[in-house]
């Protein structure tokens, strides 16, 4: 005993870290899975991948850890956030693949919603705006598209769950359909102020109850593994979506403190106490965390690109060999040339929301190259996050000054961390551990199971790795700046 396993099913890849008894890490396994691109802008997975994934790399690491399930105190999950599954009850078979959170297959459906006056209720009750990326359409395009589907689950029959509540119903070997109040609070299906689902929201989306999973806690019971996977039965005790999951990980427990997590997109969330605050620069009101039955709530920015446009040069335009590689390219950029990229690859997110608007890069000159356009593509993450931090600090005067706390694996790289800095100019904290996700989720079941500290020692043990000052003149932020809200606006005019 004294592990946590923390269970980290991301959008490209399934991690499994093991976490002592002093929340140390002690072993980690991952795996990347195939993405499926089926139309423009649809993005889509295998359910199964998603589950296997996750088993072989908990398998692995208890294996290079020489443990056994035995060993184990407890199961943290966190998890891709709105990406969305139907499944069958009686057998576990998903009727289509999972949709993921990138997909805009339902930008129209959307727009008849919002023609239609229906985006104030969404957000009065959800928080959310009417946009594809969260769960509740990606469900009615399901239940309006695969043959049969919307009778089945009328009748009981089907199974929609994010990927939290994938992963646990094939762990528990179909015994518990559960979701935790982060996970709940970003399908559009949630009232977050009532804490349960919205009728009104599944009556305007034609989502029958009967589909939907319980919510608990991000420390509850949700239930135990079916002994023939890992060797005997394991408590799941901590669940969170990864945005949450990153925010406890950062220990921003306080209202005014705010992280930013750099993976494949880039997602930052401000800490605002018990009172949800209601944004009136289109950023999302949600639930930073839930204990006890109380939510904590947050302002969240969500920006669609951020290290996949690293993996973009990478993977596509063959630019550089290795992520890691970026920034020492970028350093070496002309100076002179003012290259801006929007990397609007599936829409912009906060504060745009502009489902349509597809990615540009303005201010090319004949010479132009691969060092230029990584410098512009690391450059339109700090833009974007500025844009994001401008519209938060509209929107909540109730604390701020703090640094912005950064991790995922982006904030690896010392240029674009400084960079960061220099647009906002602001403090940038990057931590020793930047596995703040699992180490959120990891926390949530070792607290729960008796294991770790409670929330004000656990806060007292962050640690910073490194804080990023800004160095740039005023002069040259504000122009950096004021092009990139010229190229935003170019592209979106396209």
């Amino acid at each position: 005993m004294g592990h946590i396993l923390a269970i980290d099913q991301g959008t490209t890849s399934s991690r499994a870290i093991l976490f002592d008894a002093d929340l140390k890490i002690t072993g980690v396994a991952q795996e990347e899975f195939k993405q499926h691109y089926p139309a423009s802008g649809w993005v889509e997975h295998d359910p199964a991948d998603l589950w296997h994934t996750v088993r072989d790399t908990c398998r692995a690491v208890l294996g290079q850890a020489g443990l056994a399930a035995g060993d184990v105190t407890a199961i943290g999950i966190t998890n891709q956030r709105e990406t969305t599954l139907i499944w069958d009850r009686a057998t576990g078979q998903p009727i289509h693949n999972a949709i993921v959170w990138q997909d805009r297959r339902t930008s129209e459906m959307c727009q008849r919603l919002k023609a239609d006056g229906h985006e104030a209720a969404v957000t009065r009750a959800t928080g959310l705006l009417l946009d594809p990326y969260f769960s509740g359409t990606k469900v009615a395009w399901l239940l309006d598209n695969v043959d049969g589907a919307r009778a089945r689950a009328e009748a009981g029959e089907l199974a929609f769950g994010t990927v939290d509540s994938w992963l646990i119903w094939q762990l528990t070997g179909g015994a518990v359909h559960v979701t935790d109040a982060t996970n709940a609070a970003r399908t559009m299906l949630y009232d977050i102020r009532q804490g349960d689902w919205s009728d009104e929201m599944c009556q305007m989306l034609g989502v029958p109850r009967a589909l939907l999973p319980e919510v608990q806690d991000c420390a509850a019971d949700f239930g135990q593994t079916d002994p023939a996977i890992f060797g005997a039965a394991i408590p799941i005790l901590g669940v969170a979506g990864d945005q949450q999951a990153a925010t406890i990980g950062q220990a921003c427990f306080q209202p005014g403190m705010m992280k930013s997590t750099y993976g494949t997109g880039c997602f930052a969330l401000l800490n605002t106490g018990s009172e949800p605050v209601t944004s009136q620069n289109r950023l999302l009101t949600t639930i930073a965390y839930q204990q006890d039955g109380r939510p904590t709530y947050a302002l969240e920015g969500s920006i669609f690109i951020a290290g996949a446009v690293v993996q973009w040069l990478r993977d596509e335009m063959r630019m550089i060999a290795s992520a890691s590689d970026s920034g020492s390219l970028a350093e070496t950029a002309d100076p002179t040339q003012d290259v801006v990229m929007v990397p609007a690859f599936t829409g912009l997110g906060a504060p745009y929301w502009d489902a349509e608007c597809r990615g540009a890069v303005f201010g090319l000159t004949r010479n132009s190259g691969p060092a230029e356009l990584t410098r512009a593509a690391l450059e339109s993450v700090g833009y974007q996050t500025r844009d994001l931090l401008e519209a938060m600090q509209a929107d909540w005067s109730g604390g701020g000054g703090t640094a912005l706390r950064v991790d995922g694996g982006m904030s690896a790289s010392d240029w674009a961390m400084q960079f960061l800095s220099d647009i906002l100019d602001a403090p940038v904290d990057r931590p020793e551990i930047l596995e703040t996700t699992a180490m959120g989720a990891a926390w949530l079941a070792g607290q729960r199971a008796g294991l770790y500290p409670d929330q004000d020692r656990f806060a007292a043990t962050w640690a910073l790795e490194r804080n990023f000052a800004p160095v740039m003149d005023a002069d040259t932020r504000e122009a950096k700046y004021a092009r990139w809200t010229r190229a935003v606006t170019a592209a979106r005019a396209f």
